[in-house]
């Protein structure tokens, strides 16, 4: 058998894979079949065991996780490096913590008064051992809680407690070997082990972190704990060399060359703090130990230190020489906490270290070194130093020791000098640190206590001015807007009228038309004559300018008539006009003509939701300086729903036609083909006419009315500036299933058009008189980050009211990567969070957006809805009082009272 060396995850470049077989052990027959661990279960005495065996499965994922985030962490940028690793440490003290509640857990569950103890262990065992889910590396998840259960079990002296403490003694055995082999090489050919409970598998690492790859992305992980990288920045025109210096921290790179400090956070721990000690003692080297003030004691209600046995292991260590430091009073997040909360976790604990001993070291390191303004001048009041690292063992997340020395080792061999960040809470750690000692003895450093060397910081690259924003340049918006229903000799129609107001309110709300310039007719008052005056009194005689633009909606019946010479010729149908003398009574397509050559506007836009033939139109064409092109050009378009042998299709969503319904969504951001912001006619009709084709017997056609110089009607989205939130209205489900039908009707993307002979970017489209022709889309106008972030955002916004969660968050996401400070995308993926029933990610992402926008007030009211659906009832409540604060006559007052009694 060939055999190399293999990378292992994590970046564990000391380890080896193993190979060999995959087998799953086989428990005695005389064994009871093992409980599924997450199934229903009774509980035991006072005790759910399926809840423990839940819980298992949570530090699961949280192991996994971590070695997802971190694994190939060589190949990361420094910034991701830097998020993925406070992620990391985010993930790893919340199983810290779940594995403490465990551990409680596990002591009530084998208490002797639990009649059904034995069964419940037998289950949680058996999944350890032999669940055909787990990877040998996935148990070493587990080592530290077995080790829990087998010192509970050794309290009880009956027979069936001694044979399950021999169990839980093998399975720790069987640990020991799955680290073992992964410090060999693959070369290395294992003979037969004695039968155990857990049968190694020897996978190969690289094996288990492809398999976790499959379950979950670094980026996912990363967005669910509130971050999302942006794209890299562009090179700065000329990068700043001159570094400041900045007393206020110390990172260790100001140490002298071969100088470390060795530095053990999160204790104080009963055991592993003390064999750390030992270690240190025999090679006579000084270290820091931050304590956790919840290891030491309590505060009384007068503020009075009352000490636990943890504050004993700190004594004993000051005691031997080693400096004692402040890390927070609950391993918080400090950079969110502020007031008497931020203060609390840093003098709380300096109380109970000088009840230890006055003598404390005035040293302090914040939790995942998330530290904020408020926070350092804190720890200024107090007369406290901040001490961060810039080498990190990653014991918190690596389950091998060998892996942790050669990471330590070969972090040093590259920054010459530091200090090292270990954690003085896990056996792993002891096991490792030897062998960095002998390493680094033998390599001639020096070890430093803390000696108040300040650190270095250099300024970040400048940023890039964005570009002028692109614009559509006219003067004033006009619109003549009419639906009929309500005929007096034709048949009667349902939509029509529901049409012109959803198009009406678009145009006013959205594109920003002034209300007193959009002409309003619908059923009695869209006479022939009102419609023509509309035209010629108000828009030609009105006030239109040359730089204007105008757009024309007409809903109704429309009419085809052929003339002697052949030729079709369309019409529009007046409320009051006869069927038996339309040719009379209904305004022709030649006069729409005669109209649109009359108006002194730069451009007008004609959508007939109506079927007739009748009017040749000419093609319409992009270009490559489309918004300086179009400005001077003309342009007179017309966009109808079908031919002459057609059928208006009613039946759309929400009471429009499906042609209608189309034009809005268009209009609402979907026919922004080339996602520059801008609409144009030809974008709109490119959306439209195939979409509308493939849901219904409909052919939509499009061109440029005669006269036209090839200019185009445009559209400029605003931004959408909604934060999404409990009242926002999605769409119904027919009008998503409709939506789905449309999107999905359209060609990938060049596809067809290519098939066809057409330029990249053409649309085949029909005129009036049903002749195929190629309509080309404008090209993208360059945009800034910022512009492009908006425009991720409103599509992000779209998919959520479809309902399209994961698409939704995905752009969401992609606006955060283009702008990192956007409250409004941070808001919106929070919410998508939320609505997916995801609270603690939720919850993170409202807490992002309030510290880029402490005053919007909505985002708090999000953030105490998903910290009730936590369970944290205290933060909701600040988070609804908050909410009240900054907006005690919103929308949503009521609603935060409500909650804020209920909870």
């Amino acid at each position: 058998m060939t055999s190399k060396p293999i990378k292992i995850a994590v970046t564990l470049a000391a380890l080896m894979a193993v190979g060999g077989g995959l087998y799953l052990a086989k428990r005695p027959a005389t064994a009871p079949a093992p409980a599924p661990v997450s199934g229903a279960a009774a509980p035991v005495g006072s005790v759910d065991a399926a809840a423990i065996g839940a819980q298992f499965r949570e530090v699961l994922a949280a192991h996994r996780k971590i070695i997802v985030l971190l694994a190939d962490e060589q190949a990361q940028s420094a910034q991701l490096r830097e998020e993925t690793r406070r992620v990391g440490q985010g993930l790893f003290h919340d199983n810290q913590a779940r594995i403490a509640r465990l551990d409680e857990a596990l002591a009530a569950l084998t208490a002797p008064g639990n009649a059904g103890r034995f069964e419940a262990i037998d289950a949680l065992l058996s999944y350890v051992e032999s669940d055909p889910d787990l990877f040998d590396a996935d148990r070493l998840a587990f080592r530290e809680l077995l080790q829990t259960l087998l010192a509970d079990v050794a309290k009880d002296s009956s027979l069936p407690a001694i044979k399950v403490h021999k169990r839980i003694s093998e399975d720790l055995d069987a640990l020991a070997e799955i680290e073992r082999n992964y410090e060999k090489e693959i070369r290395q050919i294992f003979g037969r082990f004695e039968a155990r409970a857990i049968e190694l598998k020897r996978e190969r690492w690289d094996d288990y972190v492809a398999h976790l790859k499959k379950r979950y992305t670094r980026e996912q992980i990363l967005k669910e704990y509130g971050v999302v990288l942006p794209y890299p920045a562009a090179p700065a025109a000329a990068a700043e060399a001159d570094v400041k210096k900045d007393e206020a921290e110390i990172f260790g790179t100001a140490l002298p060359k071969k100088t470390v400090v060795l530095t053990f956070d999160d204790g104080p721990h009963k055991r592993y703090s003390e064999e750390i000690a030992a270690i240190l003692k025999q090679y006579g080297v000084p270290a820091v130990f931050f304590s956790v003030g919840r290891n030491l004691g309590s505060l009384d209600a007068a503020g009075k230190a009352k000490l636990s046995a943890g504050a004993e292991v700190s004594r004993k260590l000051m005691a031997d020489g080693y400096a004692v430091g402040n890390h927070s009073f609950t391993h918080a997040q400090l950079s969110k906490q502020t007031g008497d909360s931020l203060k609390g976790e840093i003098l709380n604990t300096d109380v109970l270290l000088k009840a230890i001993n006055n003598e404390r070291a005035p040293l302090f390191r914040f939790p995942y070194g998330a530290r904020n303004g408020e926070g350092m001048a804190a720890l200024a009041g107090a007369h406290l130093k901040s001490v961060m690292w810039n080498i990190d063992s990653l014991d918190w997340a690596d389950p091998v020791p060998s892996s942790i020395a050669d990471r330590v080792l070969r972090s040093v061999d590259k920054e010459g000098r530091g200090i090292i960040l270990f954690h003085d809470i896990h056996e792993r750690t002891v096991k490792a640190l030897p062998a960095v000692l002998d390493r680094l003895v033998a390599d001639g450093y020096q070890f430093a206590g803390w000696d108040g060397s300040t650190f270095k910081v250099s300024k970040g690259a400048t940023p890039v001015a964005e570009k002028t924003p692109v614009t559509t340049g006219y003067g004033n918006s006009w619109a003549v807007v009419i639906g009929i229903d309500d005929y007096a000799k034709w048949p009667k129609l349902q939509y029509a009228v529901r049409d012109a107001q959803g198009v009406r309110q678009s145009l006013v709300e959205k594109f920003g038309f002034a209300p007193e310039r959009v002409v309003s007719l619908k059923n009695a008052e869209a006479t022939r004559t009102n419609i023509l005056a509309a035209f010629h009194d108000k828009l030609a005689h009105g006030g239109v300018q040359r730089n204007d633009r105008i757009f024309v909606f007409f809903a109704g019946h429309g009419a085809t008539r052929k003339l002697s010479s052949g030729r079709d010729l369309g019409y529009i149908v007046p409320a009051d006009s006869d069927p038996n003398q339309f040719a009379t009574d209904a305004i022709p397509m030649t006069e729409i003509q005669n109209i649109a050559e009359s108006l002194t506007a730069k451009h007008a836009l004609f959508v007939m939701d109506a079927c007739y033939s009748g009017l040749g139109l000419t093609r319409g064409a992009g270009s490559s300086s489309f918004l300086r092109d179009n400005a001077k050009r003309i342009g007179r378009q017309m966009l109808t729903a079908g031919g002459g042998d057609q059928l208006v299709a009613d039946g759309g969503p929400n009471g429009h036609s499906v042609f209608t319904w189309t034009l809005l969504q268009g209009m609402a951001g979907k026919a922004d083909l080339n996602g520059d912001g801008l609409i144009t006619a030809t974008e709109l009709a490119a959306y439209v006419a195939p979409a509308v084709a493939s849901v219904s017997n409909q052919t939509p056609a499009f061109g440029s009315l005669p006269g036209s110089e090839g200019g185009d009607f445009v559209f400029e989205l605003p931004g959408e500036t909604e934060f999404l939130s409990p009242t926002t209205t999605q769409l119904s489900t027919a009008a998503i299933a409709l939506n789905s039908k449309l999107d999905a009707s359209r060609p990938a993307p060049g596809e067809e058009r290519k098939a066809a002979g057409a330029p990249a970017g053409a649309v085949t489209v029909k005129d009036l008189q049903g002749v195929e022709q190629k309509i080309v889309t404008p090209p993208t106008v360059p945009t800034s980050a910022r512009q492009l972030a908006q425009r991720a955002n409103d599509r992000g916004l779209q998919l959520y009211k479809e309902k399209q969660y994961a698409a939704a968050e995905a752009q969401f996401t992609e606006a955060l990567k283009l702008r990192t400070d956007f409250a409004l995308a941070a808001n919106n993926l929070g919410f998508v969070f939320y609505k997916q029933e995801k609270y603690p990610e939720a919850a993170r992402w409202f807490e992002n957006t309030i510290k880029m926008d402490p005053s919007r007030a909505i985002a708090y009211l999000n953030l105490g809805d998903a910290q009730a659906r936590s369970g944290d009832v205290a933060k909701a409540k600040g988070a609804y009082r908050t909410y009240l604060e900054l907006a005690p006559g919103g929308s949503q007052a009521v609603y935060a009272k409500q909650q804020l009694e209920k909870i």
